[in-house]
């Protein structure tokens, strides 16, 4: 999936469900940075109206699971919990290039379209092995979403540098994500 050079541990979820409250706080933490993520490319990117549009839309989807979370939160009797630190996004962050504003933008891109091809991976992994038939349903209409996600960044990516160079970088970052992602997978979080 998405080319992802190691997939995740099945046994990540059996981690994360046996912490419920733990991974649907996380998990709603990681659906609020990525809001601001988007947020903070629209910043970056004023003159590019359609792209800016499109980063709107997925800001407000990106909120609209964090609400999603914490209703699901509040329904199971939880409480959401402070935002956590993401290790693993503060890991793949330090892969981006800090040159020309273009490179840097593309960069971020990629990086965002790093988080959804995992964040959906890890999604599909729940709902393949976890019991709670409800998280199961829930995972899988994520698991798609962040599959556009995905899509979306990677075509920005493209559109905004040279197709190829983008992809030559696309094929770094995997495997860039694939050493860090080797020291994750036993914690109750969505990237943990």
């Amino acid at each position: 999936m998405f080319k992802l050079k190691l997939p995740t541990d099945p046994r990540w979820a059996n981690i994360a469900e046996s912490n419920l409250e733990e991974i649907l706080t996380d998990h709603a933490w990681c659906e609020q940075k990525a809001a601001t993520n988007s947020i903070t490319l629209i910043t970056m990117l004023p003159e590019h109206p359609e792209i800016v549009s499109e980063l709107l839309s997925i800001a407000q989807e990106e909120l609209e699971h964090f609400q999603q979370v914490h209703e699901i939160i509040k329904a199971r009797g939880y409480v959401l919990g402070r935002a956590r630190k993401d290790d693993y996004v503060n890991d793949l962050a330090k892969f981006i290039v800090q040159g020309s504003r273009e490179n840097l933008i593309i960069d971020r891109m990629l990086f965002a379209a790093m988080i959804e091809a995992r964040s959906c991976e890890r999604f599909k992994v729940l709902t393949e092995t976890i019991k709670d038939e409800e998280l199961k349903v829930f995972y899988r209409e994520l698991m798609i979403s962040e599959a556009n996600h995905y899509t979306t960044f990677i075509g920005f990516a493209r559109q905004l540098g040279d197709p190829d160079k983008v992809n030559k970088r696309w094929e770094e970052w995997l495997e860039y994500e694939a050493e860090v992602i080797k020291g994750y997978g036993t914690k109750e979080t969505i990237h943990g």
